[in-house]
């Protein structure tokens, strides 16, 4: 009996010990959370009013609404797995949302560089390492 006791003593250790570690910052998932509602708003934004967006961009030539649809979703998709990452309080989750989130920023600034739109490859340098840093957070231990 008493042995049993220690046992059910160690499990509830380990497992409080565990969910203790396992814990993301609350900051991390409020700013999770409005990047799920940015990137939600933007596909929303370019699949209703493609045009308050990309402002630089002739929408009547052919071809260009199937690429902003396409834009539109990838940006809406990412907002969706923003949200679900923090309602799960996911840690693999929210890696690769930032992952992606990174990459995408890094192409921004690339873009930017070959555009010459010095706005856009700052913005892009920034939030890339933004994303990286939050990775960092995400992935710490405790």
């Amino acid at each position: 009996m008493e042995s049993a006791e220690r046992l059910t003593t160690t499990h509830n250790s380990i497992t409080m010990t565990t969910t203790a570690q396992n814990k993301l910052p609350q900051w991390i998932l409020i700013v999770s959370a409005l990047f799920a509602l940015m990137e939600i708003g933007v596909g929303v934004s370019l699949f209703f009013n493609p045009q308050s967006i990309a402002d630089k961009v002739d929408l009547t030539a052919k071809g260009v609404n199937f690429l902003i649809l396409m834009w539109a979703t990838r940006q809406f998709a990412l907002g969706v797995i923003f949200a679900v990452a923090v309602i799960k309080k996911s840690r693999p989750m929210l890696t690769l949302a930032y992952v992606f989130f990174a990459i995408m920023f890094a192409g921004d600034a690339i873009v930017g560089m070959l555009m010459k739109e010095t706005p856009l490859m700052i913005s892009g340098v920034m939030m890339s390492l933004v994303a990286l840093t939050i990775i960092l957070f995400v992935n710490k231990k405790d």
